[in-house]
């Protein structure tokens, strides 16, 4: 399950398609099943949101089924987790990598609304949530533990100015990995979060020009863009028995951007 994974350039959609060549069934979600505003690379080949990445995946040879779904909304949430169960029996694998879109909330405090700040807390906060917390009923149910990964950001682990609730709400993310942790834990499932650094999908398309992409790949300790799939790529190492021991992290994907210790 797979939520936010409507746009061309997004880490929903590599994720998905990373997933289900290593042999997944796939529910991918989003809160439109066509897009209401697309880039010019999406409208120039037709893309529509996530059902085109359903057909995507099925030309694959693999299962995948598209879920209109408000995370911000528990009934939604309940009634996509009901489907998706239907269809496939169980959930083994959540990601929460819904997000608001980029824009009206990078502003200077005094200029930010409140219908702004509440509005990217809910999708990303409390759209995780109740996600995590249907995912999690139904996984603990079945006895057979499972995934949970949650996308953050670099933001999740310093501010930036002009940045203040996708910065409070990737913190939030992070903490909330850590927490659910230690209580999911004895019930042998996994919760992690990924932080990735700048990377220019869809989502932030008019956050930046070219130059000023350039200039920010250009800043980082290895000097080169990153691409959703690195991220996508990670997943599916999480989502391994290799990863069997990794949990509560909130691990960077970053070019280098932050160090830890």
């Amino acid at each position: 399950m797979i939520t936010g994974a409507g746009r061309l350039r997004g880490i929903g959609r590599s994720t998905a398609l990373a997933l289900a060549k290593s042999g997944a069934s796939v529910a991918v979600l989003d809160l439109y099943k066509n897009l209401p505003f697309k880039a010019n690379d999406e409208i120039k080949i037709g893309w529509t949101g996530i059902t085109s990445l359903e057909k995507e995946i099925t030309q694959l040879g693999k299962s995948a089924i598209a879920i209109k779904c408000d995370v911000t909304n528990k009934k939604s949430v309940a009634q996509a987790v009901s489907q998706i169960i239907r269809k496939y029996g169980k959930i083994d694998i959540l990601v929460n990598n819904a997000a608001y879109p980029n824009g009206a909330d990078r502003v200077k405090m005094s200029e930010l609304e409140l219908e702004i700040f509440q509005k990217v807390m809910a999708v990303k906060v409390t759209g995780s949530f109740l996600c995590t917390q249907a995912v999690a009923e139904s996984m603990i149910k079945n006895k057979n533990g499972g995934k949970i990964i949650t996308i953050a950001s670099g933001s999740g682990k310093k501010g930036f100015a002009k940045n203040h609730p996708y910065t409070a709400a990737c913190f939030a993310q992070v903490g909330m990995t850590q927490s659910l942790a230690k209580e999911l834990g004895p019930h042998g499932i996994n919760v992690n979060c990924i932080c990735p650094g700048p990377l220019h999908t869809a989502r932030v398309d008019h956050s930046l020009s070219e130059i000023e992409w350039k200039q920010v790949w250009e800043n980082l300790p290895l000097k080169s863009p990153g691409d959703e799939s690195f991220i996508a790529s990670f997943i599916s190492f999480l989502c391994s028995e290799s990863a069997s021991w990794i949990t509560g992290q909130a691990i960077n994907i970053d070019g280098g951007s932050i160090s830890e210790h």
